[in-house]
């Protein structure tokens, strides 16, 4: 088997996704043993790192080796590294031997933040492992999952199996390659429906998209079913404030063209629904329904004493704003 092409010797992982930087580092494992010539013993990982880790133990890693053996060295935690650890792993990032591939995870931050612009001027090939928080964020993660599959799935699909499993990337990507192996490849709605019974065809977009156009009864039984079945209350209340502000986007933007408004975070395929929902908003509604909105972001991670009762409040409210413009 011939040999793949030779890859960087030196790579930064930057940021604070345990998930993201894992994978980056696998993907630099799996690149330097597929570029091994045949019949060659795969590259010995080796893992270091942490506030604890000294010096000698990292020139003692990273020196020449005696047989000459492909390596792989990962230094994780680099954002903690003492000074004369930083040295260690920055003078030999300079200088690397030529068996020894480096990988260095930082968050980007801590005591050791100037490790990152120097090991860019050292060369090092960067891989982003930022953490992924915005709602259209994580969607737009599950595209690229499937789209690495190389499955073709509707958006609406990736929202349902964002809205089906949480936002923790891990179990994401597990997700996506289960019903690509489980579908064939024809992954849609129902498909996510069917594999993941949880939504049970009601999730935290059915409870906004019923508060947002005054429907509260629907709304709050949406809500109880919803919370029932398991859906996470962060992203039931995640899902009403994307809602609202779609809403808020589209409608201080009238007469604005689809693809401007992707620009701005709004996928072009939503335009045309959010458009109809804007008739039952004004601007001092609007207002109100952001604040609402954002207060229960802070209460469901934390500041509530009853999440359910704070969700329960939050649709009621939107839904009464939209039906009539005054908060109950």
């Amino acid at each position: 088997m011939a040999a793949g092409p030779v890859p960087n010797s030196l790579h930064l992982v930057l940021g604070e996704d345990e998930f993201l930087a894992e994978r980056a580092t696998m993907s630099v494992v799996a690149a330097v043993r597929a570029a091994a010539p045949a019949g060659e013993e795969p590259a010995v990982v080796s893992r270091l790192g942490g506030p604890e880790v000294s010096a000698p133990q990292l020139f003692e890693l990273l020196s020449p080796s005696l047989f000459g053996e492909d390596r792989i060295v990962v230094i994780t935690g680099a954002a903690e590294l003492g000074k004369d650890a930083q040295a260690a792993v920055l003078g030999t990032a300079r200088d690397l031997p030529e068996e020894t591939v480096l990988v260095v995870q930082h968050s980007g931050g801590g005591r050791a933040k100037t490790l990152v612009p120097d090991l860019r001027k050292a060369g090092a090939q960067e891989h982003a492992a930022g953490k992924i928080s915005r709602h259209m964020d994580v969607v737009g993660f599950v595209r690229s999952e499937f789209r690495g599959l190389s499955v073709r799935v509707a958006p609406e699909a990736c929202e349902a199996l964002v809205e089906a499993v949480g936002t923790d990337l891990r179990q994401l990507a597990s997700a996506c390659g289960q019903l690509v192996a489980d579908t064939g490849g024809k992954v849609d709605v129902e498909a996510v429906r069917r594999y993941h019974s949880g939504i049970v065809g009601v999730s935290g977009f059915t409870v906004a998209e019923r508060a947002v156009v005054g429907d509260i009864a629907g709304a709050i039984e949406a809500l109880e079913w919803a919370m029932h079945t398991g859906v996470p209350h962060v992203v039931l209340a995640d899902a009403l404030a994307d809602a609202v502000n779609s809403i808020a986007l589209v409608g201080t933007q009238r007469g604005t063209a689809p693809a401007d408004l992707a620009r701005q975070g709004l996928p072009p395929w939503k335009v045309k629904k959010v458009t109809a929902q804007t008739r039952h908003w004004s601007i001092e509604t609007l207002g109100r329904a952001l604040q609402v909105v954002a207060s229960l972001n802070g209460e469901v991670k934390g500041q509530a004493e009853d999440t359910s009762f704070a969700l329960e409040r939050a649709v009621r409210r939107v839904g009464s704003l939209a039906a009539t413009g005054r908060v109950q």
